[in-house]
């Protein structure tokens, strides 16, 4: 049974089925077009990294870590920057659709592959359904701007209106008016003026709807159309960034970034969620390694490239963010707007709002973009239904996979309300990431190739186990605390991080491993054990659902399987 459910895909088997038109379960000969050279990857890694965190979460996390959240945005970039290169590697030898799921097929086999492509589709899923909710708030706002009031019960979610009515009753039974807030009076009054019958109201979020629609329908009818809507999208997001940069920098007050680290690197490292959710997304170019034009060459560019663009506008964007007001301001959801609020400068403010709706559209399109090809390809290999890798004859994209993931993020963003997405979605992307760093270590090293990126080998064999060792030393104290208290089962990812960091610092001692993805793989894993236990529970529950699916229907439908 093992060596069945481990049983890999050779890469060579891998191109050879690309290329001999296997990716349409149909066999109709259509192929994916190739449009996309380095320049419209790196535009699409900025379109997919420039989005929601710049313009939502940065606030929160300026406000746990002060002016020090810089460090985090340093940090969280090189720990990205270690899972770009080997993100890099893979897309140099296997340029196919699938991204850190064919990888994993090729490295770890069959199983591995599963829960990896289960992984991503709820990362992108559910990443997808709270960028398509922030869009909506944007949206609505920017409406108000123009004094166009849509009815608050067709702005927001069935449950949060629900929740309001019954706190507001309650409270307003108890007496305690004091405690009815602002939003509970706004939520409570939609579901009042709601039509319906009873306790059944219409109430959704129907901008949240509209927008994953119109992207859907873009994605849809092809990846030209796609890449001319996310170049535009992202020049004029960047031109923003930049003035907000330029203007904001005159507004300055240097007594701001002081005390640097109010809340100690604790508070800097309680952000880690929100500037991981402001990372994701670089990865996603890499599904569209079939339409790129030269995808050895232009993937590894296209991540690497816009990885440190954007590092770059994070930092800058941090720095003048916590210079412009105090770190304690920030605890906003529209951080950009409100410091410019704070300074006199609303017509700035409002710009920004505009600059939001869009890049919050882009970051909706790279992620609709990305998860259609994913299940495209766990289709290929049988893993999923063949409709999944079915390729529209005109559009030359794969039609059905893009209309149920239309569906998948459409009707939860329609009636849902997710306030801890942005830990869910980061928890199964550093997963992703962590696998494809192990993949590359499992790799056959070979010479650099003419025209092709190749991840330089440094030897880790006595870099890891010093790193290890001072941090075991350095770290004594809180490592002890972690078996201490009532609740010390809840640090079991700490443990496990502990555990792996040992093995790996053996590995590396005695087969020489390769410097770059060990600290990718370690780095990302200890990023994992900071977004909490609960988070690993619903992130488990998810990958056990997965592995009924493999077993049930997968396994015995996998087209490597059938071949043995």
């Amino acid at each position: 049974m093992s060596n069945s459910v481990f049983r890999k895909k050779s890469i060579s088997k891998i191109l050879a089925d690309v290329a001999s038109g296997f990716s349409d379960a149909e066999h109709t000969g259509t192929h994916l077009k190739k449009e996309l050279n380095v320049r419209d990857l790196t535009l699409m890694g900025i379109a997919a990294v420039v989005g929601a965190g710049i313009f939502s979460t940065i606030g929160v996390a300026s406000f746990e870590g002060g002016p020090g959240v810089t460090i985090l945005f340093i940090i969280t970039a090189i720990t990205c920057g270690f899972s770009a290169l080997c993100y890099a590697e893979f897309a140099s030898r296997i340029p196919v659709a699938g991204s850190a799921y064919t990888y994993a097929y090729a490295s770890f086999g069959e199983l591995i592959a599963w829960i990896i492509g289960w992984d991503l589709l709820m990362e992108y899923a559910i990443g997808n359904i709270a960028v398509a909710i922030s869009w909506s708030e944007y949206f609505v706002n920017l409406l108000e701007g123009f004094n166009i009031h849509m009815p608050q019960y067709l702005t927001m979610d069935y449950f949060t209106a629900f929740r309001a009515h019954e706190s507001v009753a309650q409270l307003t039974a108890s007496g305690h008016l004091a405690d009815i807030t602002d939003s509970m009076k706004a939520h409570a009054m939609a579901w009042t003026n709601a039509p319906g019958f009873g306790n059944i109201k219409l109430i959704a979020n129907i901008p949240a709807l509209a927008i994953v629609i119109a992207i859907t329908y873009l994605v849809y009818i092809g990846i030209r159309e796609t890449k001319k809507a996310t170049n535009a999208m992202v020049y004029l997001k960047i031109a923003v960034v930049l003035a907000v940069i330029v203007i904001g920098f005159f507004y300055v007050t240097p007594a701001n970034w002081h005390p640097f680290l109010p809340n100690g690197f604790s508070g800097v490292m309680k952000g880690v969620s929100g500037v991981f959710f402001a990372y994701i997304g670089f990865d996603a170019i890499s599904t569209t390694a079939e339409e790129c034009q030269n995808p050895q060459r232009d993937l590894p560019r296209g991540m690497i490239y816009s990885l440190i663009i954007c590092t770059v506008l994070y930092v800058l964007i941090a720095l003048v963010l916590t210079g412009m007001v105090s770190y304690k301001d920030l605890n906003v959801g529209d951080p950009l707007a409100f410091v410019f609020k704070q300074v006199g400068l609303s017509k700035i403010s409002y710009v920004i709002s505009i600059s939001a709706v869009i890049a919050t559209a882009s970051v909706l399109l790279i992620f609709q973009l990305g998860q259609p090809r994913i299940w495209m390809s766990m289709s290929r290999d049988g893993l999923l239904p063949k409709a999944f890798s079915r390729i529209h004859p005109k559009y030359h994209t794969p039609s059905f996979a893009t209309i149920v993931t239309g569906f998948v993020v459409a009707i939860p963003a329609l009636f849902m309300n997710l306030t801890e997405v942005t830990d869910l979605t980061s928890i199964g992307t550093l997963f992703a990431f962590v696998l494809v760093c192990g993949g590359v270590l499992l790799l056959p090293r070979e010479s650099a190739h003419k025209g092709r990126f190749h991840l330089p080998y440094i030897n880790a064999k006595f870099i890891v186990p010093v790193l290890f060792v001072a941090g075991m030393v350095g770290f004594w104290k809180p490592i002890t605390e972690l078996f201490s208290g009532e609740n010390a089962h809840e640090n079991f990812p700490m443990f496990l991080f502990i555990l792996l960091a040992a093995v790996l610092t053996v590995l590396a001692f005695i087969k020489n491993l390769s410097l770059i993805p060990v600290l990718g793989l370690m780095s990302c894993f200890y990023l994992m054990t900071q977004l909490g236990y609960t988070n690993w529970l619903r992130f488990l529950i998810w990958l056990v659902i997965g592995l009924v699916i493999y077993f049930t229907y997968s396994y015995k439908n996998s087209k490597l399987g059938k071949q043995i």
